[in-house]
């Protein structure tokens, strides 16, 4: 203790440049560590950003970005004006909310069901049929879905067999959605249980040995014990696939649309290929894609919103 009347004298208070340099020279491995990742953000996520003034101009390859003329909203008018906009955005949400529907919960249950197996032998059997297709490449696993839809295909023969007519399901208008939802599920069902089933070990088992010696079944376990313990994860993966909810693979419906199924099949994914890559509407493809962007980004922010009013808990 000071005595009566004594000074006491404080440290001189640094400021924030010198409080960063002193930082960095105590952490300087820590830096050296994350400078190639902020190298990669940098080049790969940030400088291509300027390209997107390209969306408010009326861009010409032979004088650049900069020297192209400005057009302001005249591309964003382009596309609400479109004959083939509502046709391309009811697509697309209807592909996604589907997806989302049937594929969203699917991970969740197999997850679920994974956990409650005893047999290590069988559930690592299971695990590894269910991973298998992910690692199959989009051109692969989209020629075995094309295969198989046939009018000579599996699923032909089948209905052939039940009495039905052979035919080729994948130029039929009404099978595209069923096709595209069943062979997401085929593809990513192991995968995305993959995160579900690591939160499942994070899980206090002590929860499970009180609730059994309180005379639980294995339902109620999974009800009142299972579930809330996955809900933190389930909040934080939803938000972020409703943050990506105009984000139709454009590789997928490449793969698997014709001229027949264009009415139901064409998203903005590949209208902006057709338009940009195929029809050189480099301008217009740009402010597609930025509507695209910022429709899902209120999407993420709007989701995340609700979550916090209702659950408490939230990406940010």
């Amino acid at each position: 203790m000071t005595s009566a009347g004594a000074v006491t004298h404080l440290p001189p208070k640094r400021t924030f440049g010198q409080a960063i340099a002193r930082d960095f020279k105590v952490n300087w491995a820590k830096y050296l560590i994350i400078l190639p990742v902020l190298a990669y953000l940098a080049l790969f996520a940030y400088k291509p950003l300027y390209g997107l003034v390209i969306a408010f101009k009326e861009y010409r390859p032979t004088r650049g970005i900069a020297g192209s003329p400005w057009v302001g909203l005249k591309q964003f008018r382009s596309f609400l004006n479109d004959v083939y906009t509502p046709r391309i955005i009811r697509n697309t949400l209807s592909i996604s909310v589907l997806t989302i529907l049937f594929g969203f919960p699917a991970p969740i249950l197999l997850a679920l069901l994974l956990n409650e197996l005893r047999s290590v032998r069988f559930k690592r059997v299971v695990q590894t049929i269910t991973y298998m297709p992910y690692f199959i490449s989009m051109i692969v696993a989209m020629s075995i879905v094309r295969i198989y839809t046939s009018s000579g295909g599996l699923f032909s023969q089948f209905t052939v067999s039940l009495g039905g007519q052979a035919q080729n399901f994948l130029i039929n208008p009404r099978y595209f959605y069923p096709i595209y939802v069943i062979s997401d599920l085929w593809q990513y069902i192991g995968w995305n249980s993959i995160i579900y089933l690591a939160a499942l070990t994070s899980i206090d088992q002590e929860q499970y040995e009180a609730a059994r010696i309180d005379g639980a079944s294995r339902l109620k376990q999974v009800v009142h014990i299972t579930i809330p313990g996955l809900a933190p994860t389930i909040v934080i993966l939803f938000i972020l696939r409703m943050g990506g909810i105009l984000n139709v693979g454009y590789e997928k419906v490449l793969l698997l649309y014709s001229d027949p199924t264009y009415e139901v099949a064409d998203v903005i994914s590949t209208y902006v290929y057709r338009r940009g890559i195929l029809g050189t509407a480099v301008s217009y493809s740009t402010a597609v894609g930025l509507f695209n962007s910022v429709v899902n980004v209120v999407f993420l922010l709007g989701t995340n919103w609700i979550s916090r009013r209702v659950t408490e808990s939230g990406l940010f």
